[in-house]
């Protein structure tokens, strides 16, 4: 014994289509208040508004293509079990504003590629400009506290070596090598040694500061090339996906409205 096909069910049918199309219904509904919400208050010369409006709108993109899915596939259950009158308008079919609310979001996602992608661009600009801002404010805070500190060896070590017990102890501790007894009567030479272990210092300094800049720029790129690829390469799947259905759709009505 063999049952009939779910279409042909006279109660089955209707009921899978009133679920399908209240499913798609609320889908379509909730994700555009969903997007309203995100979009209030817009602040579009802001940059990283931009980044997360458009990074959340793709991300939450296939809740509406799913709602529309499942309404069209509603409405066709309807129209295979014949629930469904012909009409002969367009604008009094719900499968042609199903199909012209794919269309529009097509669009929008097409939009939203560029602007995201335009929107990391000018983020990690900034975030680039940054970087090198702190690079620089690092090396020039550098080069004052070097500074003060050979001031201040300068005196400590005058005095030092004037003081044979101190300078004999400082030598045996390591803190002075054993050469810097010829400095006792040569400040100059004491000038120019202190000089050498601070530009020393300085070199060392500088180039750590260099390797984080250069870390720090290489994340931030990694970042922007990461989200330009996600967000971008969905959002294009997404507006081939609503642009398929809708202007596959529209064309479908369009014929059935002339044919008939």
């Amino acid at each position: 014994m063999t049952s009939e096909p779910a279409v042909t069910s006279p109660v089955a049918s209707p009921l899978a289509a009133i679920a399908l199309k209240v499913a798609g219904a609320i889908a379509i509904l909730s994700a555009l208040l969903d997007f309203l919400i995100l979009l209030i208050p817009p602040n579009l010369t802001n940059v990283q508004w931009q980044l997360a409006t458009t990074t959340q709108l793709v991300d939450r993109g296939i809740v509406p293509l799913i709602g529309i899915a499942l309404l069209l596939v509603g409405l066709w259950v309807d129209s295979s079990v014949g629930r469904t009158v012909q009409r002969k308008s367009l604008t009094t079919d719900l499968r042609f504003w199903a199909c012209a609310l794919a269309s529009i979001l097509g669009l929008v996602y097409l939009l939203l590629t560029l602007l995201h992608l335009n929107a990391v661009r000018l983020s990690s600009q900034t975030a680039l400009a940054q970087v090198g801002t702190e690079a620089g404010e690092a090396a020039t805070q550098l080069q004052q506290r070097l500074s003060t500190e050979l001031s201040q060896q300068q005196s400590q070590l005058g005095a030092v070596l004037q003081n044979e017990e101190l300078l004999d102890q400082a030598i045996q501790s390591g803190q002075l090598p054993p050469d810097i007894e010829q400095y006792r009567n040569d400040p100059e030479g004491l000038s120019q040694f202190l000089q050498q272990r601070a530009d020393q210092a300085q070199q060392q300094i500088e180039a750590e500061i260099g390797t984080r800049r250069a870390e720090a720029e290489r994340q931030v790129r990694t970042e922007a090339w990461r989200s330009g690829i996600r967000i971008s390469v969905i959002s294009l799947l997404l507006a081939a996906g609503f642009s398929i259905i809708g202007w596959l759709g529209l064309r479908r009505l369009l014929s059935l409205t002339r044919s008939a």
